[in-house]
């Protein structure tokens, strides 16, 4: 149907715009151009200018053609609020959703949900798509943050466009001045591994997962805490794995350290999913879990609750609650971007799989 080219046609030319692939003023192709390109009548090529037009996209000049506008500005006051996440699972993510939509709600927003399963490209794609849309804010959990972002360029369209945006649960480290509400993550993985100190143990090993912030933070928390009780960092006893690799690295490389025969009767893992694999594999072995081999989690989820995993608490909610109402702080000019910068206070939960 045309109404359907005239849309995609739309759509394409405002992630070309985001993309940068037209830089401000720059004259775009022609509609015969366009038509040839799109396979569609000069027409409806007509019709999808003179929406990007209307929306403050394009603007024309006669006899010379359309240009790219010279500023983007957010487009209406939609009341849509763009959530972006890297999960849609059973684990953390519903209720750090159901925090997010009670505030939007109760503030008259709705929610554009999107995930990226923990895509860099998934991201920059549901990003592309989002701009294409008429968006007051986003709220995002950027993807693999450990690693540098190559599609800055979307945020700064966003920022262009007058568009806010918070980073929940980890942020990109070029981007830290950026509004954004987290978990101290560091703090969490000094809390879990004092606890096993405290609990007399001193060869404890560490999982983390490299490409996320969240597991070089809670790295960093880690050793923070071996260092204060005055026991020495061993490379041997720390394994790293990648979210390509989170199914087999992080207890391969558990059973290599229990197999070299380092003596090893600890585990800090890098959360509650991961802790949950290893005492399967351990139990799987024949080692018992505390006796043998204590094992902890991170982010109290449901996983821990059901299966006894001391853990780290993760504040859900609140991590929802927070990031919804610092967004609307920004959109409503009553939270500068200085001011938005969260950091929540992570607890201990003590169960069986400690000891």
């Amino acid at each position: 149907m045309v109404s359907t080219k005239y849309e995609f046609i739309v759509n394409d030319i405002k992630k070309q715009i985001n993309l940068g692939a037209y830089s401000v003023n720059e004259k775009i192709p022609s509609e015969n151009q366009l038509a040839q390109k799109y396979d569609v009548t000069r027409q409806t090529v007509r019709h999808a200018l003179s929406v990007l037009i209307s929306e403050g996209y394009l603007y024309s000049k006669q006899g010379s053609g359309t240009f790219v506008a010279p500023q983007l500005k957010k487009r209406g006051n939609s009341k849509n609020i763009a959530v972006v996440t890297t999960y849609m699972s059973d684990y953390i993510f519903p209720r750090v959703i159901q925090g997010i939509n009670k505030v939007l709600s109760e503030s008259g927003y709705s929610i554009l949900l999107k995930t990226t399963n923990n895509s860099r490209k998934g991201e920059a794609w549901c990003m592309e798509e989002l701009l294409s849309k008429n968006i007051d804010g986003m709220i995002i959990e950027p993807s693999q943050s450990a690693i540098s972002c190559q599609h800055q360029v979307l945020y700064e369209q966003m920022d262009s466009m007058g568009i806010p945006y918070v980073f929940i649960q980890g942020c990109y480290e070029a981007m830290l001045d950026k509004p954004h509400v987290m978990l101290d993550d560091v703090e969490g993985g000094r809390l879990i591994t004092e606890h096993l100190i405290k609990l007399g143990h001193k060869n404890i090993a560490g999982i983390f997962k490299a490409d996320d912030m969240q597991g070089i933070f809670r790295h960093k928390g880690y050793v923070k805490a071996l260092t204060e009780a005055g026991i020495p960092y061993n490379p041997d006893l720390v394994v790293w794995y990648h979210t390509k690799d989170r199914t087999m690295r992080p207890f391969e490389g558990m059973l290599h350290i229990l197999e070299s025969g380092i003596s090893c009767h600890a585990v800090v893992c890098y959360n509650d999913e991961i802790a949950a694999d290893i005492i399967k594999g351990i139990t799987g072995i024949g080692r018992q879990v505390p006796h043998d081999i204590s094992v902890t989690g991170f982010d109290n989820s449901l996983l821990a609750k059901s299966r006894g995993i001391t853990t780290v608490s993760h504040p859900q909610e609140e991590m929802g609650r927070k990031a919804a109402e610092t967004l609307i702080g920004l959109i409503e000019g009553n939270v500068t971007r200085k001011d938005a910068h969260i950091l929540l206070t992570p607890e201990l939960v003590e169960r069986k799989s400690t000891l």
